[in-house]
């Protein structure tokens, strides 16, 4: 196999066998880490009919076999539709990332076309745990990979680096790179592969036509698009300013409201490195709020929502952003927000329409909850919103698929005080028993058990037994039941009042350990500012 290694990576069968064998080599490393040993030992020696002994090589020297016999054919490799599966998994086992998404098929390392292949013919894929974890590995391959990305960065040049950034083969390989490459601080040196792809914008970040003018087409390519995904969420505060400022300051409206181009921007967006990025980027947005929530691109909306959450900073202006785009100018037209988000409609069409005809939009759904994230009183609004409603109106919500995730997402918030929380839990009281039995508002059940106190489980739990035979009918009845331990608490009640102490006796000691560890880090951030001033 040594001498046709390339002929056998190239080819459309032989490929996903040596895939199927680095893999393999991923868990005999993992293995070999932690003192274990495969069926046939490391350096094992092997007799043949000519009673002639050889030494078996171990993982570690055939994968570094393999890199020195790749490397010199990296370029052609990755413009192969079938090697280039083989250097993405070749570089995430010299690296020890996860290989394998379990719980995600869709992030899986083999193709469509592969993937397909197994499933029709009930085959099992390679599915150890340690594929989908961060591995150790030996320093050899790590000083390996290093040669291997220094080589390749300056073996390709310019125009092949940038005909990979729109390749739909080459472009997920190269994507590869830049994140090992960003990981040991190499991303944005003067010559790097990353500045050969954006035509040198990171040696040379002064205007340039025709520089311009490529970065302009790639934004709005189906490739090229992924490509500056990636680019924006490794990017340093210093080169994504100059994105922004060069491609997209201006330009964001039209962007967002194009079929590709928009996922740049919420690349763009989501990715904000510093709160005076993210209010500059939420300033020129604003205009443009209502048009992207109405006409099917809520999605840059979410990614600014994202970067709030993620930086604790611009609440107040994305907010301010949400009331314009709603249409909601008066204070007393706020008590409808809630609303208008959950059927992404502006306020002169809601108070116009027929509520019991309006369906929920699962982006608006997905706006609220991460309105309930938001750093210190921001989620207020919602809230307030929320009690502004008739009792009855939020009840039906708890039976719809969408609606219910609003609820449950209040009812869950790390961000909404506990006495909150308890003026929502006493709106569905004596109606415990009826959302038990439906296939959503059981979920609701469940997440106002975990918050609630002793004495409410108990309130909670007598509605249940009080009408127990309707719940016990239902199969997510049952399940609710099974959750609060109710044959537990008819049989033997103190026990269950032990148990549930217990439960929350540790969950209150968990809570303080890790508010104690992180309030130190806080005070030694504080500490640290005033040295340096």
């Amino acid at each position: 196999m040594r001498e046709d290694t390339i002929r056998l990576v190239i080819h459309r069968f032989s490929s996903h066998t040596i895939q199927t064998l680095l893999l393999l080599s991923a868990v005999a490393l993992e293995r070999g880490v932690h003192g274990e040993t495969s069926d046939l030992a490391a350096g094992a020696e092997i007799e043949g009919e000519d009673e002639v002994r050889t030494k078996m090589p171990t993982f570690e020297e055939l994968l570094l076999e393999l890199v020195n016999t790749l490397t010199p054919q990296w370029a052609f490799l990755m413009a192969n539709e079938y090697a280039s599966h083989i250097l993405r998994v070749l570089l995430l086992v010299l690296a020890g990332n996860p290989i394998e998404d379990q719980s995600n098929p869709k992030n899986s390392i083999k193709s469509k076309r592969s993937a397909k292949y197994v499933e029709d013919r009930n085959g099992e894929p390679i599915n150890h745990p340690s594929l989908s974890i961060q591995r150790k590995i030996p320093d050899s391959l790590t000083d390996a990979l290093d040669q291997l990305l220094k080589t390749t960065d300056s073996s390709i040049n310019d125009l092949v680096a940038r005909g990979f950034t729109t390749s739909r083969v080459g472009s997920p390989v190269l994507q590869q790179m830049l994140v090992l490459q960003s990981k040991k601080g190499t991303l944005e040196q003067p010559g790097s592969l990353l500045d050969k792809c954006l035509l040198n914008l990171v040696s040379d970040p002064t205007e340039n036509a025709r520089r311009d003018s490529a970065l302009k087409l790639m934004i709005d390519d189906i490739v090229g698009s992924h490509f500056l995904q990636k680019v924006m969420e490794l990017a340093s505060p210093k080169l994504l300013q100059t994105l922004f400022e060069r491609y997209f300051c201006g330009r964001l409206s039209v962007l967002s409201m194009h079929p590709i181009s928009n996922f740049v921007v919420q690349s763009l967006l989501s990715n904000a490195k510093n709160e005076r990025q993210l209010k500059t980027m939420i300033a020129e947005i604003q205009p443009s709020v209502g048009t992207l929530l109405f006409k099917q691109r809520p999605g840059v909306v979410r990614s600014l929502l994202d970067s709030c959450i993620r930086l604790r900073a611009g609440s107040v202006e994305i907010m301010n952003a949400l009331y314009s785009g709603l249409g909601i100018s008066a204070l007393d037209e706020r008590k409808e927000l809630i609303n208008l988000l959950a059927f992404l409609m502006p306020y002169k069409e809601f108070v116009n329409a027929d509520y019991d005809q309006l369906p929920f939009r699962i982006q608006g759904s997905l706006i609220i909850q991460l309105v309930l994230q938001l750093p210190g009183d921001g989620h207020e609004p919602i809230m307030n919103s929320f009690f502004a409603q008739a009792p009855d109106r939020m009840y039906s919500w708890c039976k719809d698929p969408s609606g219910s995730r609003i609820i449950e997402a209040i009812i869950s918030s790390e961000h909404i005080p506990l006495a909150t929380k308890r003026q929502v839990l006493d709106q569905y009281s004596n109606k415990y028993a009826d959302l038990a039995i439906n296939k959503y508002g059981s979920h609701i059940v469940d997440a106002c058990w975990k918050v609630s106190d002793m004495p409410y489980k108990e309130k909670i739990m007598i509605e249940l037994i009080q009408r127990e035979m309707l719940v016990q009918d239902s199969p997510f009845g049952r399940i609710v039941m099974r959750n609060c331990r109710v044959e537990q608490y008819k049989r033997r009640a103190d026990e269950w009042r032990e148990r549930e102490r217990s439960l929350q006796k540790g969950k209150r000691m968990f809570k303080d350990i890790f508010d104690s560890s992180s309030t130190p880090n806080k005070r030694s951030d504080k500490k640290s500012k005033k040295s340096k001033k």
